[in-house]
């Protein structure tokens, strides 16, 4: 995609509906070169990027990003995103959901209105589980629900996969507290935690504002997306 023309406003972004999804970059210099987005390897290879066709760009490990990229990516309304390897955590956001006012708003209202919050929560309990909701429950209860249902699934997978599984149970502080499945599950959840923020950022909505769950961007991300 061309940078523009001087003098000349900038091209309509894409909308985000029509874009491709994200793409990783690690270990890789990126830049702006003969008016393209492009990634300049270690032996000096050029991979062009069409940036304005994506919803956004994850920076890995070893990855470096140059002014002109940064404020080329702003232009097209791309999202550059600073993550661990493959994802696993997101530290940092080029535009942390602030690039339009009206989605934060509209997102705003929402949870803050009792009546809308509970029928999106239901909404997403129905795309989640393929069912309705129970009815005549709280947030506070669909969320004891979830839980019940979430902690089932885990029985059931085990069983189903053979595997040896007692509880849920792990200590942030001591990876090789938990047991072998536990380890797998949170390596897991930290990966879709990380690609499900970033996806919200994308959209321009903010993660850590939530429906069934609110507060903090791990919490309620991935259900956001759903």
């Amino acid at each position: 995609m061309s940078g523009g023309i001087p003098g000349l406003a900038p091209p309509r972004p894409i909308p985000l509906k029509d874009r491709a999804s994200l793409v990783f970059v690690g270990r890789a210099n990126l830049d702006v070169a003969d008016g393209a987005f492009v990634t300049i390897n270690s032996d000096g290879t050029r991979t062009q990027i069409p940036i304005g066709g994506l919803a956004g760009v994850m920076l890995e490990p070893g990855a470096r990003i140059s002014h002109a990229a940064v404020a080329f990516a702003a232009r097209t309304g791309t999202l550059i995103t600073w993550v661990g390897e493959g994802g696993v955590r997101l530290y940092s956001a080029g535009q942390p959901g602030g690039a339009r006012s009206d989605k934060l708003l509209w997102q705003a209202s929402i949870a803050l209105n009792d009546a809308a919050r509970l029928r999106v929560v239901r909404k997403m309990y129905a795309m989640r589980f393929n069912e309705d909701a129970p009815s005549r429950r709280s947030i506070n209860q669909l969320r004891g629900i979830e839980g019940v249902r979430v902690r089932e699934s885990y029985k059931l997978l085990a069983r189903k996969y053979g595997v040896t599984w007692k509880n849920r149970a792990y200590d942030p502080g001591d990876w090789m507290a938990s047991d072998v499945p536990n380890r797998c599950l949170s390596a897991a959840t930290a990966c879709m935690h990380g690609l499900s923020e970033v996806a919200v950022l994308a959209a321009g909505y903010a993660p850590a504002i939530g429906f069934l769950h609110t507060g903090k961007p791990r919490w309620q991300a991935p259900f956001f997306c759903l």
